[in-house]
């Protein structure tokens, strides 16, 4: 019987090591496109429609949902100025998450 519990204990643990696994990796996709985005950001001066646009199929490729870009940098900044991307959403099993990258326009 202690064996039994023992082995329950361990399927429960390890299936809930999987899916933290799983979402750290999820997360760790979102940060690496938040780091593409915001380097075409610093040459650019904005997020542009193009990149808006693809950066949102992007993210609904990896499984996000609700997609919200709002507090990102949409009107062209001067050199040196300030630019922001920020990333909102939800993952698969409705983790919600924010990524925010701030950087200088360098156009």
């Amino acid at each position: 019987m202690a064996v039994c519990l023992c082995m329950l204990a361990l399927t429960v643990v390890m299936l809930s090591y999987v899916d933290s696994v799983r979402l750290v990796g999820e997360k760790t996709q979102i940060s690496q496109l938040a780091r593409k985005y915001i380097l075409k950001m610093e040459t650019e001066g904005r997020l542009t429609d193009a990149d808006r646009t693809t950066l949102c199929q992007e993210l609904e490729s990896l499984g996000v949902t609700g997609v919200d870009l709002g507090g990102s940098t949409l009107e062209k900044a001067g050199y040196g100025e300030a630019i922001v991307l920020v990333i909102r959403g939800r993952l698969r099993d409705g983790y919600e998450f924010e990524e925010k990258r701030v950087s200088v326009a360098k156009h």
